[in-house]
């Protein structure tokens, strides 16, 4: 097992593929490590899941502990519980993660109550640096970032006195680094011993509903605010991104508006995007917003106020009537094509 004071990711597996959040926060504390000068354990829990877990070694992956039984094909908390509370008793991390998903959301919580150290929900963001308190001074802790207050503010959480500091992540805000197959690391069995009473629940049958909206895979998003005027008008929206092959975004504003469903929220409460074209109709460009698509290949903004925030990070601005504009941009493109 790698030395005390790794940075350790709870890798989630659903149906044996692992989770794209998992990668995403192993690519992060390869980063994270990086800055300790320590290293990166992986705690993966599963059946026939081996070959998995060696993939995931050259993302910057020291050791990962392998726990397998066909008993934790699919998340059940109490055996998984067990055995991360097991994991991190012996490994001693000094920093655990956890993606927040319905799985880490569920896990987390029942890990820190177990080990009573602190655990920061749903981080948009994880520096380290350091903090002093009543006159003590603590170096190298985990800053844990995320939105409160209705996103209105972020806050920056520590928890510097116990170890593990602990903090669920959420999907998409940390870039999947590249792998580099020539890494060296190691796949270890890891023993735990288990009862029936391990296995009080049974998943007898999964059902899994399909994602109707896929903003983090999408190429193309073409996204509507509180500007757009009225869920009439946010027809257009749609239109454009049909006509585009994108998907369907929109701020935080226009989903409270009652213009679209949450699940199309782009932002800091929303979905974090990075596609090749982001078409923000009608965003005023609020700190929320832009801290979730500021990393968009190109940005296109419509918007009637010329000193409207988006504008800042926009690589085309158009200042304009979109119910005139994006008409114009329906009839080129089918023009075109």
């Amino acid at each position: 097992m790698s030395s005390n004071n790794s940075v350790m990711v709870f890798i989630q597996q659903d149906d044996g593929k692992v989770a794209e959040v998992s990668i995403e926060l192993l690519s992060k504390a390869r980063d994270l490590a990086d800055q300790l000068k320590t290293t990166v354990t992986g705690t993966f829990i599963g059946s026939g899941i081996k070959e998995e877990a060696a993939k995931l070694v050259p993302y910057g992956v020291d050791e990962i502990l392998l726990i397998e039984d066909k008993r934790l094909s699919h998340y059940t908390p109490i055996p998984y519980t067990k055995i991360m509370v097991e994991v991190i008793k012996k490994a001693k991390p000094q920093i655990v993660l956890y993606g927040a998903t319905t799985t880490g959301r569920d896990l987390g919580p029942r890990i820190a109550s177990n080990l009573k150290v602190g655990l920061t929900a749903d981080c948009t963001s994880l520096e380290i640096g350091d903090y002093s308190s009543r006159g003590v001074d603590y170096s190298n802790i985990l800053y844990q970032i995320r939105p409160a207050f209705g996103g209105n503010i972020v806050a920056t959480i520590v928890s510097p006195e116990k170890k593990p500091q602990m903090a669920t992540v959420r999907e998409g805000v940390m870039k999947i680094g590249s792998p580099k197959p020539e890494y060296k690391g190691k796949v270890t069995p890891f023993n735990v011993a288990f009862s029936d009473a391990d296995f009080p629940s049974v998943v007898i049958k999964k059902i899994q509903e399909e994602k109707l909206v896929d903003l983090k895979g999408a190429q193309v998003i073409v996204s509507g605010g509180v500007g757009v005027g009225s869920k009439e008008n946010f027809d257009l929206i749609v239109q454009l991104a049909h006509v585009l092959g994108g998907e369907v975004g929109a701020s935080r504003a226009a989903v409270d508006a009652g213009y679209v469903s949450k699940e199309h929220q782009v932002g800091q409460t929303g979905t974090t995007v990075r596609p090749k074209l982001y078409i923000a109709c009608g965003i005023s460009g609020s700190v929320q917003h832009r801290a979730g698509m500021d990393e968009s290949a190109r940005i296109i903004a419509i918007n009637t106020d010329h000193e409207a925030p988006i504008f800042q990070i926009a690589h085309y601005g158009i200042v304009g009537d979109l119910k005139d504009i994006i008409p114009k941009f329906i009839k080129a493109f089918k023009a075109k094509n």
